[in-house]
């Protein structure tokens, strides 16, 4: 890096230090470019502040308090379960912060200068400017900003009370009631996290299937996982108003109705974070929504000196596709005008509710289809937590594609046929393979079985079970 007081130069400069801005000067460095990483805070990534490692220290704490609600299942009573929700609550903190301090560490790591706290916007396709007034020039630009929290219109203006993903963890309690709006990963998971810690959950969404599910199976066990622990109203609009001691939502489509809760958590999805960025001065193509066109496979927006990465390409808004996204543009950025094609991963995303849904693939419509029914199953029965479904996908040989399911251990399961899609095996090589009894991983055999049956083979003599099937 170069430069003077008042304009600094640079082979990539890296807008924005999240999972994909870190992924991205890293794989640049590693090219042997000299980088910049601009970031206004360099508060860490989203995942540890306010993303995946807080919700899934609440989850854990609902987790808990549910297990000792179906204990007697078991045989097993403990008398008096209290919830104090100031403790939750501060627990989530303080582990949420270990995870934040590890990861700005890294920044203490950089080489020196590389780090600029500061916003920057376009003034052509290889110029920044600074909030200083410093000009940034680069022989490569990527974006890697983010994502910033969708508020609607019919949601805005509730104050303290009108909660998001960056401020619900910040609660100093546990709220006496909750209206969740949206049935999206963040909606659902914080909805039955909350619901299982004794709050009063409503969860609505303008549609009437939970988490973009795909198949109607799986919809239906997925919404069967959650509502025991919430209200339900799906299909239905939503605006919300303060009023004295909470905020009143009101809803309409299928039923109307309005009811007060003492907070909102707006969970409708997270749009790219692009505002003043001055794409107008990049140069770049823009599509209707103001994002840049990309390659998936370059992240190469047109023929420019310009990347996307992360979240900010409203791609595939998940960690391990940021962070590898990151690492492709990175590179690619470090190289350019030499611009390399990538292998992408296979399609993988997860939502944790208990129990799990899991999608992993594409698959045509004209694929075959194997399903395995968990409402029996040995290992899961055993664990008093029998329901589910899982749905498998295969080319007419019998090569896995796909998969989706909301079943217990799916966290576990999705990685298992991620793997395989990945390694390109059929299900008759999954069923070669040894499985140990009584486990989860049983459970997938019926799917396998019927695809191997669709593509006209035969299952391996020593997959022959003799557990009926609830074994």
């Amino acid at each position: 890096m170069s430069g003077d007081q008042g304009r600094l130069a640079c082979d990539v400069a890296v807008i924005g230090a999240g999972t994909a801005g870190i992924a991205a000067e890293a794989a640049a460095r590693k090219q042997g470019a000299r980088t910049l990483l601009i970031d206004p805070e360099f508060r860490g990534t989203l995942c540890a502040s306010t993303g995946c490692m807080p919700s899934k220290l609440l989850l854990a704490a609902a987790h808990a308090a549910h297990d000792i609600r179906r204990a007697p299942v078991f045989g097993v009573h403990a008398e008096g379960l209290r919830i104090d929700g100031k403790a939750v609550m501060q627990r989530v903190r303080d582990e949420r912060d270990h995870f934040v301090a590890a990861t700005r560490e890294s920044f203490d790591k950089l080489p020196e200068g590389v780090a600029i706290r500061s916003r920057a916007r376009f003034t052509g396709p290889n110029t920044l400017v600074l909030e200083d007034g410093r000009q940034v020039s680069a022989k490569a630009i990527v974006i890697a900003t983010g994502s910033t929290t969708l508020i609607p219109a019919p949601l805005k203006d509730l104050g303290d009370r009108g909660l998001t993903n960056e401020t619900i963890f910040e609660l100093p309690d546990l709220p006496e009631s909750l209206a969740v709006i949206g049935g999206g990963p963040i909606g659902l998971e914080m909805a039955q996290a909350m619901g299982r810690l004794g709050v009063k959950v409503t969860l609505f969404d303008k549609s009437r299937t939970l988490g973009k599910a795909r198949d109607p199976q799986v919809a239906e066990a997925l919404q069967h996982a959650v509502e025991d622990d919430m209200t339900l109203r799906l299909g239905c609009d939503t605006s919300a108003k303060p009023v004295n001691g909470g905020v009143m939502v009101e809803w309409s489509g299928g039923d109307n109705g309005q009811a007060v809760f003492s907070h909102v958590l707006i969970a409708v999805g997270r749009p790219p974070n692009l505002e003043g960025l001055g794409l107008d001065q990049s140069g770049l193509a823009l599509d209707d929504h103001g994002t840049p066109l990309f390659n998936r496979q370059t992240l190469q927006c047109g023929d420019a000196p310009v990347f996307m990465a992360g979240d900010a390409d409203a791609d595939a808004p998940l960690l391990h596709e940021a962070s590898d996204e990151g690492a492709i543009a990175g590179s690619n950025a470090a190289q350019y005008p030499v611009v390399t094609p990538d292998q992408r991963k296979t399609a993988f995303s997860m939502i944790f509710t208990d129990p799990p849904h899991a999608s992993v693939g594409i698959a045509p419509p004209s694929a075959l289809m194997g399903r395995a029914d968990y409402s029996n199953q040995g290992r899961a029965r055993a664990e008093g937590r029998a329901m589910g479904c899982m749905v498998v996908h295969a080319d007419p040989q019998g090569r896995l594609l796909g998969a989706e399911f909301c079943a217990p251990g799916a966290e576990h399961l999705s990685h298992l046929l991620v793997w395989a899609i990945e390694r390109g095996l059929t299900a008759m090589d999954l069923l070669s393979l040894p499985f140990y009894h009584p486990t989860l991983e049983e459970g997938m055999k019926p799917a396998l079985r019927d695809i191997c049956a669709k593509a006209g083979q035969h299952q391996p003599a020593n997959q022959d079970s003799a557990c009926p099937p609830g074994a």
